[in-house]
């Protein structure tokens, strides 16, 4: 029998719910005039490119290590690989802001809450585009707030150089998933974390430097 690659308690930690009290990101914040109508993410939409990062996932003190890998296949699409250091394949999807495909995946993680989650998370991390419906100010950042069916997305974006740092979202009372972006330049993020607040889930990415 092969032996498994991932934890069990790992595994059983993600069917775990807890629920936070996080509140609106956008509470305290004044409402500004909306700009452009439309905000173009950049991060993940060069199809030249395969976006690789060395990444962990931590959930209830539990960690997965591995490597991600992401690549625009189409206008609409996304394909997802996640694999161990040493390269066996974990998951594989096609992901698109309407639907998703599952090409493979491995028994231990054949699970529909964590793919529902993964998918969710995925979706978020590599949307490019958003229709703005309101703006806020908070510091050097604008914040522009677009819908996502019942809740919000709420884009953190540098006024000089529409920079996006930061995704929350959010329902209209309190912030659920929190995506930050470490970057140079508006075009590729050196590091990302993925930090939910209604599970203990965290997913940290970092730009994979082949030596």
């Amino acid at each position: 029998m092969r032996k498994s690659t991932i934890p069990f308690l790992l595994i059983n930690g993600l069917a775990l719910l807890l629920f936070s009290c996080g509140s609106n990101p956008v509470k305290a914040l004044a409402e500004q005039p909306v700009g452009n109508g439309v905000y173009q993410a950049t991060y993940f939409s060069d199809p030249q490119i395969d976006y690789v990062y060395k990444t962990n996932i931590t959930v209830y003190g539990n960690e997965l290590s591995g490597i991600f890998i992401a690549k625009k296949i189409n206008e609409t699409t996304h394909r997802v690989v996640f694999t161990t250091e040493f390269g066996n394949k974990l998951l594989d999807f096609e992901i698109s802001a309407s639907d998703f495909k599952v090409n493979s995946i491995v028994e231990e993680l054949d699970r529909k809450m964590l793919i529902n989650t993964l998918v969710a998370d995925f979706r978020l991390l590599l949307r490019e585009k958003y229709d703005i419906q309101a703006q806020f100010e908070a510091g050097e950042n604008n914040v522009l707030q677009s819908r996502s069916g019942n809740r919000y997305n709420y884009l953190y974006v540098s006024k000089s150089g529409g920079k996006l740092s930061q995704i929350r979202h959010a329902s209209k009372r309190k912030e659920q998933i929190n995506i930050q972006y470490i970057s140079e330049n508006n075009i590729f993020a050196d590091k990302i974390v993925i930090q939910h607040y209604n599970l203990k889930l965290r997913i940290e990415f970092n730009y994979f430097k082949n030596q």
